[in-house]
């Protein structure tokens, strides 16, 4: 595995009792603002691993806390799919947060995490100092909700790591044209983990079961969500081969942001990996300007 133990594990109740992990990374005194990774749909708290240690150490050094939702990674598993849903998540969330004693964070919010920073804008915007939202936005293209549905929770089991590394290139669309191949393996093990010899997906597939019925020509409007982050400063993430945020819309949400700025990752698509050395250089600098401009007490 990639992820040696850089991390400590966190685990806490959610309000209804169900058991959540999160990964912590680097002081957890630090004088700096912490920082808070909200992975994608069916992603975990291993996605964040190469960021949250680039992160996490140096003289600029943060505490990094990478959250599994429920029924991903090391989270247990709702028994009621009706709860893999985005507000409930971002109670969740709002709960991890209390346990650890994080009143107030810089968000990397990857596809739905970037959601969950959203709404955390409406219900929470207490706890928001910054936010990098990587490759999600107010409008989300139809291609891409296509595709994820086409293989959410409906992925045969891979053999081998090899099989599981040629399933996420189909999955994937061939967004990703640039990355190497330790890049997929890393993508793989976020993905499926080793149990008894076999390669077992690490989300549970009832979350097939939120999209099975879903209209995406009639979701609901989520500018206003977009429109409440007004007051925190943003780093729109966009992979240049993305099918869920168009060009055109991180133009209308850079447009629309007093303080919006946009780095594009080159062949890669939805959702950028975060593990290239220059898009995690530009998320270092974006917090570390946030930080400068408005410091805000780390700790409770």
């Amino acid at each position: 595995m990639t992820d040696g133990k850089a991390h400590r594990d966190h685990f806490s109740p959610a309000p209804d009792g169900l058991m959540l992990h999160a990964r912590d990374y680097g002081p957890a005194d630090s004088q700096h603002l912490p920082v808070v990774c909200l992975p994608g749909l069916t992603r975990n708290s291993h996605d964040f691993d190469v960021l949250a240690r680039a992160l996490s150490t140096g003289p600029q050094a943060r505490r990094v806390v990478s959250v599994d939702y429920r029924g991903r990674g090391l989270s247990n598993r709702d028994v009621d799919w009706r709860k893999y849903d985005v507000g409930v998540e971002t109670g969740d969330v709002l709960s991890q947060l209390a346990s650890l004693g994080i009143p107030k964070a810089l968000f990397v919010g990857t596809s739905r995490g970037g959601l969950i920073v959203m709404t955390l804008g409406t219900v929470a915007p207490q706890v928001l100092a910054g936010a990098v939202l990587n490759d999600i936005g107010p409008v989300l293209d139809l291609a891409g909700l296509e595709r994820i549905r086409g293989y959410v929770g409906k992925l045969k089991p891979p053999r081998t790591w090899d099989e599981a590394i040629a399933l996420l290139k189909f999955t994937t669309g061939g967004g990703f044209t640039a990355i190497d191949p330790a890049d997929w393996r890393a993508f793989a093990e976020g993905t499926w983990r080793e149990e008894d010899g076999t390669l077992a997906i690490t989300y549970d597939p009832a979350l097939m079961l939120s999209f099975a019925t879903m209209d995406f020509k009639k979701l609901p409007d989520i500018w206003p969500a977009f429109e409440a982050l007004a007051p925190v400063p943003l780093l729109v993430v966009r992979g240049e081969n993305s099918d869920l945020l168009s060009d055109a819309t991180t133009t209308d949400m850079a447009k629309r942001h007093p303080r919006c700025a946009v780095h594009l990752v080159s062949g890669q698509g939805h959702a950028p990996l975060l593990r290239d050395a220059p898009t995690i250089d530009r998320i270092r600098a974006f917090f570390d300007e946030v930080e400068t401009s408005a410091p805000v007490a780390a700790t409770a």
